[in-house]
């Protein structure tokens, strides 16, 4: 497992020095109904995600398979820490998200086993890359 680095800056303890890296694909979110079925377009591209609960069918995927009339909010972008990340870290996406929403900037998260998703808008992604620098992080445009 990879290791972070903390700088003690108050009683609490700062993770900084993340490797992030952004993926070149623009991404939407999309919602379905519940029950439907996950449509095989959602599973092309070279990240999707898909999370079903009782009240929706989420969504991640390439914004360009997307069929027409979907319900989705398009032009997301994706920052990717490297993981993989050991579940006993504490204060790995509030590392990230604390900033960005201090930063005024909206974002969307994926988690998976290995590592955090922070998808942050197309006309925020420069801004939010950074932030995240600003912040200690290494970012990877």
């Amino acid at each position: 497992m990879k290791k972070v680095n903390k700088v003690a800056t108050s009683p609490k303890a700062e993770i900084r020095g993340l490797a992030i890296w952004t993926l070149k694909d623009r991404l939407a979110v999309c919602r379905l109904p519940p029950k439907d079925p996950v449509p095989e377009w959602a599973w092309s591209g070279s990240f999707s995600s898909v999370t079903r609960t009782g009240d929706e069918l989420s969504v991640v995927c390439a914004e360009g398979i997307v069929p027409e009339g979907m319900l989705c909010e398009r032009g997301w972008r994706c920052l990717r820490v490297q993981g993989p990340i050991a579940f006993s870290e504490i204060g790995v996406l509030s590392s990230l998200v604390t900033p960005l929403a201090e930063a005024g900037i909206s974002m969307f998260v994926v988690s998976t086993y290995d590592t955090d998703y922070v998808l942050v808008k197309q006309d925020a992604l420069s801004s939010a890359q950074d932030v995240l620098v600003s912040h200690g992080h290494v970012v990877h445009r």
